[in-house]
């Protein structure tokens, strides 16, 4: 990853974080950045914001989720939970989102 620090570091935790989430799991490569599959389906990818640098967690079906941390912006679909990468990750926020998008999945 080429970024900034802190910013590198933040993503390489949250990479950690959702390929530990569930062994099911997997990271590929699509638009040029890196998404994470439940079984067949898109969950999440991680991603920085182009005018803050902050690193976020963006959730594929984020429309489907009442989260009040998610922001959707202009987005139609996805959703994202913008990280401080100056602070501790919001490890019981990060999880609970995570499993109501693969709850959604699981349903799908």
């Amino acid at each position: 990853m080429e970024k900034p620090e802190p910013t590198r570091s933040c993503l390489l935790a949250l990479r950690h974080l959702v390929l530990n989430f569930d062994s099911q799991i997997q990271e590929v490569w699509q638009y040029k950045m890196p998404f994470y599959k439940l079984g067949t389906k898109r969950l999440c990818y991680l991603w920085d914001d182009k005018k803050t640098g902050r690193p976020y967690l963006g959730i594929v079906d984020g429309f489907l989720l009442r989260h009040p941390l998610l922001v959707a912006e202009k987005r139609s679909r996805m959703k994202i939970l913008l990280i401080d990468p100056a602070k501790d990750l919001p490890l019981e926020t990060i999880r609970e989102i995570l499993e109501q998008a693969a709850a959604n999945l699981r349903l799908q």
